[in-house]
């Protein structure tokens, strides 16, 4: 169950992420709520899957799936960059999230 609490913490720090940058700096109302409830949720999850995962693998999943997941979200919907170095940047954070799963033992 650790892993699908660090899933859906990840899944939720993109809508956080995506939600603080359509608060424009905590100034709209509901951006900035959705912000702080995904933030919350997110970090209550992150929590919860830390109780049996490492911190170091949990922490850098969770940091991944968010920093892969917000680029993406970004280069789909935003209207960012979608040259082709920032492709393969997020690859390599999605190769190294896969990795620390491949390699992950529980927490002593």
């Amino acid at each position: 169950m650790a892993w699908v609490y660090l899933v859906i913490a990840g899944v939720f720090e993109v809508v956080w992420a995506i939600g603080m940058k359509q608060s424009d700096g905590f100034s709209r109302f509901w951006p900035s709520v959705v912000t702080i409830v995904f933030m919350l949720a997110s970090f209550a999850l992150l929590a919860m899957a830390m109780k049996q995962l490492p911190v170091g693998t949990a922490y850098a999943i969770w940091t991944g799936i968010g920093a892969a997941g917000a680029a993406i979200v970004g280069m789909m919907f935003l209207g960012e960059s979608r040259d082709v170095l920032r492709i393969l940047c997020v690859c390599l954070i999605v190769g190294g999230v896969v990795g620390l799963k491949l390699l992950a033992k529980p927490a002593a």
